[in-house]
């Protein structure tokens, strides 16, 4: 493994730069990059010197994880994030100069970002639960110039004394739950951006102490993200289920997953089995009228409003070739019942950019099951028509007594019972 220094003598600094400005110019594009003092951020630091294993070139790639570690199971346990999302963290979290930031979630980069947003006379502490992250990061930040930035080996889960209350904690692992020590440590103007799940789907949102009585922190700051899960006492396990099935595509033997965090044990095997006997049957295609050009907002709508949801992979088509699938690397969310299934598919829209949403559904009852899944769709749209300007979060503590709107959902956590409102303008 090279150094952080041999990293830097191998990358000329004429060629550094140019791919640092790329960086900066493609995240702009993506929205990624918002702000003025963001971009300085991305400009300053070498990123290259916290992932002295990878190519300079992939150092500077706007939209690459690197330097994953992974556990015996071969499941990833660190990355150093993609830039693209590093930017999101930061432009929702608001950063000023002088403020005390508490980051959860160690790789390096990511703090000297923060150090360079805070400047000076801010304060920036590191936390992870794992030793050789801790040690890694501390090297990288020392020989990128961020030896002021502190580092500490433990669980983020529980309360990081020494510097609070923080101004901003920023949150770089998924987390399925808000503990009480996060918002203890929180100062009283202060703003929680975390990767939270919420039905097997993760977004970042960025949290603040609430204006009127009763949550604890509300947020409508809602982009799409992905990250790795947290360790220690915020570990949460979901539940998936294994389904074997011949493909009608090519008749080999594929492998689906299911994977849900709404299904009990029991009901996910009654789910898996009626999905194994419907793979082999003619799927019924359903199209919404509903057009899109992103789905980030549709997809989180559907988690909330199928009540028997999962997130469904496969390594082959279940249907035929030319039939598009949504079976994608992180899953197609999925309406499960009565031994049958559905997911949303989509078409493009002639003459646009755009998509149009459908619904592909197997089983005995695949009409009804397409036509539900498709309902709920269709509200999404008529939502996204009369002008939604998506969700909304409002965190409340785990024994607060709630009754839902017609408008809102209602998740559970161990901590927490969250709130997620869809307000019209």
């Amino acid at each position: 493994m090279s150094t952080p220094q041999e990293a830097g003598r191998l990358a000329p600094d004429a060629e550094v730069e140019l791919l640092r400005e790329a960086m900066v110019a493609e995240l702009r594009a993506l929205d990624g990059i918002r702000s003025e003092p963001v971009a300085a951020a991305f400009r300053a630091v070498r990123r290259h010197l916290f992932v002295p294993d990878s190519p300079v070139e992939l150092a500077y790639a706007a939209n690459t994880s690197l330097w994953p570690k992974r556990d015996l199971s071969g499941a990833l346990t660190s990355t150093v994030s993609a830039a693209h999302i590093q930017a999101v963290q930061l432009e929702q979290a608001a950063l000023e100069p002088g403020m005390r930031v508490l980051e959860i979630g160690s790789g390096g980069y990511n703090a000297a970002l923060l150090a360079e947003l805070v400047g000076a006379g801010g304060q920036v502490t590191t936390v992870d639960i794992d030793p050789e992250i801790v040690d890694r990061a501390r090297a990288c930040l020392d020989a990128a110039g961020y030896g002021r930035v502190r580092t500490v080996l433990a669980d983020g889960d529980a309360a990081v004394p020494g510097r609070g209350p923080y101004d901003r904690i920023v949150v770089t692992a998924r987390s399925w739950d808000i503990p009480p020590a996060w918002v203890a440590q929180l100062a009283p103007d202060g703003r929680i951006v975390v990767p939270l799940r919420l039905r097997g789907l993760t977004r970042t949102v960025a949290l603040h102490r609430a204006n009127t009585p009763g949550p604890l922190l509300s947020g409508d700051d809602v982009r799409l993200c992905s990250f790795v899960p947290m360790q220690g006492a915020g570990t949460h396990d979901e539940h998936v289920a294994e389904i074997p099935f011949t493909s009608r595509a090519d008749g080999g033997e594929g492998q689906l997953y299911l994977r849900t965090d709404s299904l009990a044990p029991g009901a996910l095997a009654d789910a898996a089995r009626g999905i194994a006997t419907a793979t082999g049957q003619e799927p019924v295609t359903v199209w919404t009228g509903v057009e899109f050009d992103h789905v980030d907002d549709l997809d989180l709508w559907l988690s909330l409003r199928l009540e028997q949801f999962g997130l469904l992979t496969g390594d082959r088509e279940i249907g035929d070739v030319h039939q598009p699938t949504a079976l994608t690397c992180k899953g197609a969310p999925s309406l499960v019942s009565n031994g049958g299934f559905a997911y949303r598919t989509k078409r493009p829209v002639p003459g646009t950019e755009g998509f149009e949403t459908g619904v592909l559904a197997w089983g005995p009852d695949a009409d009804a099951l397409a036509e539900q899944y498709a309902d709920v769709v269709r509200d999404w749209g008529r939502y996204r028509a009369a002008g939604g300007t998506g969700p909304r979060l409002d965190i409340h503590p785990a024994a607060t007594p709630i009754t839902p709107t017609e408008q809102q959902r209602l998740v559970d956590k161990l901590h927490t019972r969250i709130v997620v409102t869809w307000p019209h303008t």
